[in-house]
């Protein structure tokens, strides 16, 4: 399906004031009529120009239909009879065939995303495609149909995944998109919003079991069969680029453009949080300790080239080793030392 822009019908203003015109000229028609069949003048005239008159009076609404007005940033796409006719998409005043009816399968569905928000400002959880009869007027359907071409964020849910470990964490996405193609939107997929929001939870799943919670040893998340520092704490915008690209490429039939997908939200499920949180914690205190460890391992190596090259103190192997393991005890203890001094020899 290609979608056909229709550009050559902005002349609504103009047929509005022509329909207006032939609806004076009709009831005119219908006075006239009457008058000349009281005064006695010749009747066929008469009765013609009132017949015609009433007609046109009559059904000369249907007309009206074949008005249509967009702002900017909308599309309206038509059918006639059930055939694909154009769509609509600058903004405008536009005249089409008035039994032209326009389309749109999504109207009634509410994603939560800017756009489709309740009256109160709050916004909408998916909802049912039921809806309301449209009034013959087309006034209602017109509105309701139009296909918005603005740039819409989409928040899905927070969804509960297994990462590559095993380990279920929550991880929530804002994708940014707009319709591109108007056809393809419309009668490629049933429902292009619903389309978009089920390809949006069926990537995140696809591209978060690749990669761990945070950095591990010996996982691939690249699949070129090397073992990477991947992880979605530490590689977020990677991991976002490739949602997007894997959205995109599930959307692309429906004339859907992905422009940006960002990760909200991002945790350990409920259930292993706790655990999660003391193994950050015990891992961070190894990283210290060793740390510390190292530094003091310095410093009492520091410490004894000096004294040696300076000759301060000639040590031999036991009060070397007696030295270290005080320099030790008082560079790697949790609180401040409290030093003995010994008057005496240790011999």
């Amino acid at each position: 399906m290609e979608e056909k822009v229709l550009k050559k019908n902005k002349n609504g203003m103009a047929m509005l004031l022509l329909f207006i015109l032939l609806y004076i000229a009709s009831i005119g028609a219908i006075i006239a009529g009457c008058i000349m069949v009281e005064s006695g003048v010749n009747k066929v005239p008469a009765i013609i120009l009132i017949v015609v008159g009433g007609v046109y009076a009559l059904v000369g609404w249907i007309f009206f239909l074949g008005l249509k007005v967009l702002k900017p940033q909308e599309a309206l796409v038509l059918t006639l009879f059930g055939k694909y006719v154009g769509t609509l998409k600058d903004d405008g005043f536009y005249y089409v065939n008035p039994f032209c009816v326009a389309v749109n399968p999504a109207a009634a569905t509410k994603l939560n995303q800017s756009g489709d928000v309740a009256g109160d400002g709050k916004k909408l959880d998916l909802a049912s495609m039921a809806g309301a009869a449209i009034s013959a007027s087309g006034s209602l359907e017109t509105t309701n149909k139009k296909v918005s071409l603005k740039i819409m964020t989409l928040n899905n849910s927070r969804q509960k995944i297994n990462d590559c470990l095993g380990n279920p964490i929550e991880i929530g996405i804002a994708v940014m998109w707009k319709v591109t193609d108007t056809a393809k939107a419309v009668f490629n997929v049933d429902n292009y919003k619903e389309y978009l929001s089920l390809q949006c939870d069926s990537a995140l799943r696809n591209i978060v079991r690749m990669y761990p919670y945070d950095v591990a040893e010996n996982v691939d998340t690249t699949g070129d069969g090397i073992a990477d520092e991947g992880s979605l704490r530490g590689s977020s915008e990677i991991v976002a680029e490739r949602i997007r690209k894997e959205i995109q490429s599930k959307v692309e039939n429906a004339g859907l453009e992905i422009i940006e997908a960002r990760i909200t939200y991002l945790a350990y499920a409920p259930e292993i949080a706790a655990v999660m949180l003391q193994r950050q914690q015990a891992s961070a205190i190894i990283d210290a300790r060793k740390m510390i460890v190292d530094g003091a391992v310095g410093m009492v190596e520091m410490a004894l080239d000096r004294l040696s090259e300076k000759q301060v103190v000639d040590l031999d192997e036991e009060r070397k080793a007696a030295m270290v393991s005080n320099l030790l005890v008082v560079l790697c203890g949790n609180k401040d030392a409290q030093p003995i001094v010994n008057s005496g020899s240790l011999y």
